[in-house]
């Protein structure tokens, strides 16, 4: 829960080094434990997330003299099963963004999130492209449903140890 690494760029290259991965990817930094990462599903859209609410705030509130030393952090990483357009991908983002939100208000927080969250919305590159991802699209809906599924089960403490989940 004590990162004090200026460079997370550099980090994250030197983390995926050590793994042996290389191309493309995303990595996320978290002070959550990611054994307890909260996976949900719906309709085909698949969810991860670690949540960490120990500093709550408000997206558009006035910048605080100093931040609470409580680290929080939301992480969610989104798998759709369609290609999405580059259109629909940013609308995803929102919809997640919008469905993490709403889990933390129904959390009882006054917040949208905390000062470092991340949301990454991945999805195939082939196919034709889906033009929406708003809460209400084919996509977009399922999407929203399971990041605040996932959301409320993190914050509620309701996660499943990673070392005692079944494997398939």
């Amino acid at each position: 829960m004590s990162y004090h690494r200026d460079d997370p760029a550099a980090h994250l290259a030197e983390l995926a080094d050590r793994l042996d991965l290389d191309g493309p990817g995303v990595g996320l930094l978290t002070g959550v434990d990611v054994a307890e990462v909260v996976a949900q599903t719906d309709t085909g859209v698949r969810v991860w997330a670690t949540v960490g609410l120990g500093t709550p705030v408000w997206a558009a509130a006035p910048a605080p003299a100093a931040l609470a030393q409580r680290v929080g952090t939301v992480n969610i990483v989104v798998y759709v099963p369609a290609r999405l357009g580059d259109a629909a991908l940013v609308n995803a983002v929102a919809t997640a963004t919008e469905a993490k939100a709403q889990a933390i208000g129904e959390l009882g927080l006054p917040a949208t999130g905390t000062p470092t969250d991340a949301v990454t919305v991945l999805c195939p590159d082939e196919g034709e492209p889906v033009a929406y991802g708003g809460p209400r699209s084919a996509w977009g809906a399922p999407l929203a449903r399971a990041v605040h599924a996932a959301v409320l089960a993190g914050g509620r403490g309701e996660v499943v140890p990673w070392s005692d989940r079944r494997t398939s």
